[in-house]
């Protein structure tokens, strides 16, 4: 996995890109593992009802220590998880006031 890498979902709309790589994890949405944006979706793939929890256009995920970031380009129904373990939104940067 690389930096601007893009997935897409098997079992729903969602597309994301890597921002943050990390070797060795296994990224999923709605319990299935993404695949390669240009690929086409397996046949017989199904979600697991309860990760799909959604994902939203221009939002960011990352993984509890932020090692692992994807970007969101394509909303759908599944949940982002990498591991198993859900990848959450990530806060935004607060910009230093211009007092």
């Amino acid at each position: 996995m690389r930096p601007g890498l893009k997935l897409k979902s098997a079992v729903c709309t969602a597309e994301v890109m890597i921002i943050k790589a990390l070797a060795g994890v296994e990224l999923t949405c709605g319990g299935a593992a993404l695949i390669d944006a240009k690929a086409t979706a397996p046949a017989g793939v199904a979600a697991d009802d309860s990760q799909m929890t959604g994902c939203e256009i221009g939002k960011r995920y990352v993984n509890g220590d932020q090692s692992l970031e994807v970007l969101c380009v394509k909303p759908g129904k599944g949940g982002l998880a990498a591991n198993g373990a859900a990848l959450t939104l990530k806060d935004a940067k607060k910009l230093p006031s211009s007092d």
